[in-house]
This record gives C-alpha cells, structure tokens and sequence, in this order.
C-alpha cells in the first residue's frame, strides 16, 4: 500500500462565509467583499488562484484602453482591484464601464447578478499546481521559503491553500459556462490563440469593443504586445511597487482600511525579499518538470472522481493529460 506525506500547512487557513483562505485575507475584509453587491456594469475576472489572472487583468485594461500602454500602475490597480484583498471598499470609486473586478470568489447564486458580467478563466489542474507552488516560494506570508515542491502538492490535494479545493472552484463555475452573462475560456486556449480569445472577450464586453477591434487591427497588435509574459511580468512588479507603497510609504492616515489590516496581519513579513518569480514562464506543461509518476496519476484519479458527473475535463482534451 503506497504511503502519502501527511503535511501540515505552516499556515492557519479557516473559512469566513465561503471563502477558504490564511489569515493574510482579514476576515472583516473578506466578510466585506461577501457583503459586495454587483452593479449593473460590473465586470468580474473569476479564477482559481494561479490560472492566468494577471495576464486576464492586462487584457482587459488593455481592451478598455484601445491598446495604450499602461502609463501608470496606480491607474491600473484602481481599474483592476482585487474584491478579496480590499473589499468593498476597494470598489467604491470603481469607474464603469471600464473596469473589471479580478476575484477568486465560488460561484454562488445568492451573489451573482444578471446585470453583471463574469469572465471565468480556468486552468489545467497540473499547471496550476505547479504555479501557485512557485506563488508560495514567491510570498514571504507563506512562511514556504523553505518548502518542497512535494510538500506542496499534499497542499494542494488536500484543498489546504488559499480558496479551497481547485476542483470545488472548477465545479461551482463549469455549469454555468452557457449563461449569457458568463464567458468561460481556458488558460490554454488563450495561450494557444491569443488573438481570437482576444476578440472574444472584447465581443463579450460590449459590441462597442469588439467593433472597435475589428475596424482597428493595429489596437489588436498592441493588445496582444502587451499580452505577452515579459509585459505581464513588468506590469507586476510595477503594480507591486505601487501597492507596497500604499501598505508602508503612504502616511498611517491616508492608509486605505484594506491596506491597514493586511499590513497588521502579515507584519514585518511584507518588508522580506520576494523569492523567484510571480508572473514564471507562463508555459503549458511546465508541470512535467516537476510531477513524480505517482503524483501525476493520483492527481488525474482525482480530477476523473471528481469530474465524472460534470465532465469539465473535456476543457483539456486537446492536451491528452486525463
């Protein structure tokens, strides 16, 4: 009989309404995004953390802008916020439309709008093991400078991470995936064909995006520049700069509540150097550089368990890993 690591997460990790996460989310800031109610112009980037979030968050500004460059990162984090690290108080000067709302929040019937428009962007499971390993070593609140990739994938498995099991994510969204109100696209197909998810998603915002794509070809050409990993990368650690500077430059009065609490629950932790890299190679099948044999086919039993009344696995058949 194989034997699993019994891992215990170095974090403390509790759920606050239905959200499951580390004490780096304060719970009046997570109550706070679960009391936020969705207005009509709302546009929301749903994910799984580690399935394309920032690279979707580029897209969309871009597609707002017309293609112009991002010329100031404060202007993008206020285009861009992110519902379960600020709040509602984070949205409360939101402009629409505009903006887009990045969250990792279930699909829940009592909080969804029809008015609103979710963008839902999924992952294979394999991948987004392996990124959100690498978000661990990257963040110092994880307290995994130190951990193994190994160690890790129990996490994973076991559902102890930041929002929950990833298949309970997958699962909440993928039957809703025809709702006129809901565009779901995979990471993959987005890497594969950047261009038509691009319109895609423009057409999903508004006709007067997706027209305007159409008619401009060269707005296409500095999306899809902007699309690429070095700019994501870049725009990161601008927009990281920015919120570090919000958390422990800006005078302690004019600290955004969201900012305040964070910066109390993660203490001198936010001021250690970051480890490796936040935005990686951004890649398909990086996964096999890191998966064992055993892990890979515990990892494929569970998403066919898991999946076999809802078949969202057939998102990946194109890759041949399920």
């Amino acid at each position: 009989m194989t034997s699993y690591m019994q891992v215990k997460p170095k974090l403390k990790y509790r759920s606050v309404g239905s959200y499951y996460t580390a004490t780096h989310f304060p719970d009046e800031i997570l109550r706070s995004a679960l009391s936020y109610e969705p207005q009509p112009e709302d546009v929301f980037i749903v994910t799984y953390p580690k399935c394309g979030t920032t690279w979707l968050q580029s897209i969309l500004y871009s597609i707002y802008t017309n293609g112009a460059p991002v010329e100031s990162v404060e202007d993008f984090a206020k285009k861009m916020p992110f519902l379960e690290r600020m709040g509602a108080e984070g949205l409360a000067d939101l402009v629409r439309p505009g903006s887009a709302i990045k969250t990792h929040m279930l699909y829940d019937p009592n909080r969804m709008s029809k008015q609103a428009k979710y963008i839902y962007l999924a992952r294979n499971p394999y991948d987004c093991c392996v990124s959100f390993y690498h978000h661990h070593k990257f963040f110092p609140f994880y307290l995994f400078e130190d951990g193994t990739f190994d160690e890790f994938f129990e996490q994973f498995m076991s559902g102890q991470v930041d929002f929950g099991d990833y298949f309970d994510h997958l699962l909440s969204w993928y039957p809703h995936r025809d709702e006129p109100n809901v565009l779901l696209m995979t990471y993959e197909d987005l890497k594969q064909d950047t261009r038509f998810w691009v319109q895609k998603v423009a057409d999903f915002l508004g006709s007067c995006y997706g027209d305007s794509l159409r008619e401009d070809p060269a707005a296409m050409e500095r999306i899809l520049d902007a699309a690429t990993m070095d700019s994501v990368r870049e725009l990161f650690w601008r927009e990281k700069d920015y919120r570090r500077q919000v958390s422990t430059v800006i005078p302690v009065d004019q600290i955004p509540r969201w900012a305040s609490l964070f910066a109390d629950v993660v203490g001198n932790l936010q001021r250690k150097p970051h480890g490796d890299e936040f935005v990686r190679k951004g890649i398909v099948g990086d996964w096999k550089n890191y998966f064992k044999p055993e892990q890979c086919e515990r990892l494929k039993r569970r998403a066919r368990e898991r999946c076999s009344e809802v078949n969202a696995l057939e998102l990946w058949k194109h890759l041949d890993i399920f």
